[in-house]
């Protein structure tokens, strides 16, 4: 088998921001992803991220319109390939012509200044997912990454409300616990965890623990699996398929996904080099006794669900 007949809906990738990086193109390169490699699939969308990694400070908001462009550029010169979607609907018309569905996402609020007026500017320009934190404390919340155990500020729990009632998704990936419990107090909608794995399987401060996955599954989001191996706790396909596993056993069938975390992270789990083997997890479900329709709803139809609930028309 190959990627060929696979439907695959990732929740985050790095790709189109590090191109402006690195200075490459989207449609072939030497990255984890590329459009002609990701034109195997027979359907295939990706939440890409805005992202810089700077130093946490409200400077970078800046980059943001840098990059934001560049990502434009990009889409624009790849148009036979790749269109960039804002609903569900979108998505499902990008699939049935073939091209890549590139839906938006902001890593770390600092990007937005942690400002609601620039989140609502990052709705018009089609951003449907913000990460609150990412490596750094900022003015909203805490971030897993840095021991300070902060939670939402007041003006993080303004800024979670704004995004639900814009139809962006609350992605509680690099969030402190802390954090992510004042979110799950205040949300009127499903949360997501865009690349996070089992800390149960895997003890890392990047991992949810059962608890923080049962919340997801109960308010209707979604979990993607980072495929990380520093993440995962080894490198091997057995390694990555525990942490499913046993989200799965905590009754994930609807809310267990792909977040791969392509070109954020250099050392891929389960032989994966890039997203041309990815349709090597999707054997070993099967291989394993999953069903087919269990293994589609894990690439594809999990994330799409939530998209199609809180993203609006």
């Amino acid at each position: 088998m190959n990627s060929s007949g696979i439907w695959y809906f990732d929740a985050h990738a790095d790709s189109l921001s590090m191109s402006s990086f690195l200075k490459k193109d989207i449609r072939e390169n030497d990255m984890q992803v590329d459009l002609l490699r990701a034109k195997e699939f027979s359907r295939y969308a990706q939440f890409f991220s805005v992202f810089d990694n700077g130093k946490g400070s409200s400077d970078i908001s800046g980059s943001y319109d840098r990059i934001l462009s560049h990502i434009r550029s990009q889409l624009e010169k790849n148009s036979d390939l790749v269109i960039q979607c804002r609903n569900a609907r979108e998505v499902e018309n990008a699939g049935a012509a073939s091209l890549c569905a590139a839906i938006l996402s902001v890593e770390g609020a600092e990007l937005l200044a942690c400002s609601e007026e620039r989140l609502e500017s990052a709705y018009k320009d089609g951003v449907r997912a913000v990460n609150l934190t990412w490596n750094h404390d900022n003015a909203l919340a805490g971030s897993c990454a840095t021991g300070t155990r902060r939670g939402l500020t007041p003006e993080g729990r303004s800024f979670v409300k704004k995004a639900q009632e814009l139809g962006i998704l609350v992605d509680m990936s690099h969030a402190s616990a802390e954090t992510f419990w004042d979110t799950a107090e205040i949300s009127s909608g499903p949360i997501i965890a865009s690349h996070s794995n089992s800390a149960a399987v895997f003890e890392h401060k990047r991992g949810l623990d059962d608890d923080q996955f049962s919340f997801i599954v109960k308010c209707g989001g979604f979990v993607g699996i980072n495929l990380y191996q520093d993440f995962i706790g080894g490198p091997d396909m057995s390694d990555l398929v525990k942490h499913i596993e046993h989200f799965m056993s905590l009754g994930g069938e609807k809310t267990v996904a792909l977040g791969g975390d392509l070109d954020g992270a250099d050392r891929l789990a389960g032989g994966i080099k890039g997203i041309q083997d990815i349709h090597l997890l999707y054997e070993e479900l099967l291989r394993l006794g999953y069903s087919e329709g269990v293994v589609k709803d894990i690439f594809y139809n999990n994330i799409m669900r939530v998209v199609d609930k809180v993203c609006g028309i």
